[in-house]
């Protein structure tokens, strides 16, 4: 399936594969030893569902290292990140619902890669 778009970042990349008025479909893949910054959004939950290797997820107070077909609810102004550190690369697929969905709703607390804002 090809997706309307693919944004790579410094921890792997990103394709939306759907997208409508108050939701967004993405598929992410994280490069081993690599992480997502920790954050929240204010406009948006998320719905996460591993589809390849096995993540260390960081959902408020909890911290697990899931398996393929497992998922966590991230509701909104709930610290959140997804971490790979396995040797092979992690999918998770990412369910956006909410009324603003921009990426300009990310409000990262932690970050490997200085961009904080």
């Amino acid at each position: 399936m090809t997706g309307l778009f693919t944004e790579h970042k410094p921890w792997g990349y990103y394709t939306v594969l759907d997208e409508g008025k108050n939701y967004k479909v993405k598929k992410l893949v994280v490069k081993p030893g690599s992480r997502l910054s920790l954050q929240i959004h204010k406009h948006r939950s998320e719905f996460w569902t591993v589809a390849e290797g096995n993540p260390i997820i960081v959902c408020g107070d909890s911290v697990k290292e899931y398996k393929v077909g497992e998922y966590v609810l991230i509701s909104e102004k709930t610290p959140h990140r997804l971490e790979n550190k396995g040797d092979s690369q992690v999918t998770v697929i990412e369910i956006q619902n909410g009324s603003y969905l921009g990426e300009d709703d990310i409000i990262r607390i932690e970050d490997d890669y200085n961009r904080l804002k």
